[in-house]
């Protein structure tokens, strides 16, 4: 069974009847800003109070309309006892996502994305919440994805589908939990990387890699030494044209595994003792590799090649 938590004291009396939960994201595919993914929550028994309150895809609302259902979501949360309807949301900032996906073990999209489902869904059962369905909105292999979370969160029915946040109310819930703490978080972003000569515009557009506007704002706020502001996700390929184009070009130590005339460490004692020169084995008296030509990984934890003569 899912490890659902004994319930706070002052938690909600509809926490114990069996509950439902949603999860959809909204900024996955963009250039700028986070990705966020959100939760909503509700007893199984309300499934036609969501229905009536007009919870839809939020890419189908206005702005307008999206700010009002949220506002009727963070209402019901709000009411304790007296609402049916809880959420959250786990917001996963541009330099978060470039750095996990070009770190040295590189984690996918589809990693963050899975791992940030699962710790929404740890939350709500961590907050004593008795979980016995979820419905999660989806790319890709929904079959395996769903296969995946059965496995990590036996005795919830998981249901995973392409589009459900069209389907399911309370996918469209979370939906636009998603959708309306991204667009704030841009809202409220602050430009703060440079510090003098012109501001940096916020103009920006949509934020995807298409958007004329965006490409325009992204060639405008090129640092020519350190880049792009921390709003943008230089792990996308977009960014990378335009460095090469309007950045100063910055050349880094050669990453082959065996770069030729890579300098080796020997172990070797000279022909004449003392200390030792690895003769044309090594460099002139033992000295450790520069590391120049090594790859990455030895450079980091300053290992060398060795060479054992007895």
């Amino acid at each position: 069974m899912a490890e659902q938590q004994q319930a706070p004291a002052d938690a909600p009396a509809w926490y114990k009847e069996p509950c439902m939960l949603g999860i959809d994201e909204a900024g996955r595919g963009p250039v700028l800003g986070p990705m966020v993914y959100a939760v909503a929550f509700a007893p199984i028994s309300r499934g036609a109070d969501l229905k009536k309150m007009g919870f839809a895809d939020s890419k189908t609302l206005n702005e307008d309309k999206r700010d009002k259902l949220f506002e009727v979501i963070q209402r019901e949360a709000a009411a304790g006892q007296g609402g049916c309807l809880g959420h959250a949301a786990d917001v996963l900032s541009a330099a978060v996502i470039s750095g996990k996906m070009l770190g040295r073990e590189r984690t996918s999209l589809n990693a963050l994305a899975f791992d940030s489902t699962c710790q929404l869904i740890e939350g709500v059962l961590a907050a004593g919440v008795n979980l016995a369905e979820a419905y999660i909105d989806a790319l890709g292999d929904t079959t395996k994805h769903r296969e995946r979370l059965s496995q990590r969160f036996p005795g919830v029915t998981f249901t995973v589908e392409a589009k459900a946040d069209a389907t399911y109310p309370i996918v469209s819930a979370a939906s636009i939990v998603a959708k309306v703490t991204r667009d704030r978080a841009l809202r409220d972003f602050a430009l703060e990387e440079r510090t003098s000569g012109p501001a940096i515009s916020t103009q920006f557009g949509s934020g995807y890699p298409a958007d004329p506007d965006t490409k325009r704002w992204l060639e405008a706020s090129i640092d020519p030494v350190f880049g792009f502001p921390s709003l943008v996700r230089f792990s996308w390929s977009t960014c990378n044209p335009l460095l090469e184009q309007h950045a100063v070009p910055v050349k880094f130590e050669c990453d082959a595994d065996e770069a030729p005339g890579q300098q080796v460490l020997s172990f070797r004692r000279a022909a004449g003792g003392g200390g030792g020169g690895g003769g044309a084995a090594g460099p002139p008296g033992g000295a450790a590799s520069s590391g120049a030509g090594r790859h990455s990984f030895f450079r980091a934890r300053k290992l060398q090649r060795a060479q054992l003569a007895f």
